[in-house]
């Protein structure tokens, strides 16, 4: 089975981009929109998001929690936002390695903005066969590609209600 590396959607939303980007770059507030993420603690607040930012966030699947620690990549306010995953614990991010890159997109469209939402395994180094079994476990038998495409759909579908 050939690992998928790379998932996106997209969904056009009836507001700016600029609003869309200050909600969605703001790590403390994803917890309004996301089905696993409960909220973040930026560790040097600043007015807006910006390259270099750190923040922990906080997440919840079922009876699982975990906290991530993350560094944003890209801050280009009405157009990109991004963060890179790159350590993962219990109660604390302390294990650390490459985990995932999450990318915001924001295109003006008739009606509203297109925003798509990306995932990327940064898992690279992992054995295709680890990958599979260890994704399985913590997504009750899907892979990671399949479990994040429904949450970016329904991460989506969220932030397109709230700005309906």
């Amino acid at each position: 089975m050939k690992r998928e590396f790379v998932v996106s959607d997209s969904i056009v939303i009836n507001s700016d981009a600029n609003t869309l980007y200050d909600a969605i770059s703001d790590p403390t507030r994803t917890g309004e929109w996301s089905p696993e993420n409960t909220g973040a603690t930026v560790h040097e607040p600043r007015e807006s998001a910006y390259v270099g930012m750190v923040f922990d966030g906080t997440n919840k699947r079922g009876r699982a929690t975990w906290v991530t620690r993350c560094t944003v990549t890209a801050a280009d306010r009405g157009k990109t936002f991004e963060f890179r995953v790159h350590a993962i614990g219990k109660s604390a991010p302390k294990i650390k390695g490459a985990n995932a890159t999450w990318r915001y997109d924001f295109q003006p469209v008739e009606g509203g903005t297109k925003v798509s939402e990306t995932w990327t395994d940064d898992r690279t180094k992992w054995p295709n066969a680890l990958a599979l079994v260890f994704d399985k476990i913590v997504t009750s038998g899907k892979t990671f590609p399949q479990f994040q495409r429904r949450n970016i759909r329904k991460t989506l579908e969220n932030l397109q209600k709230l700005y309906a």
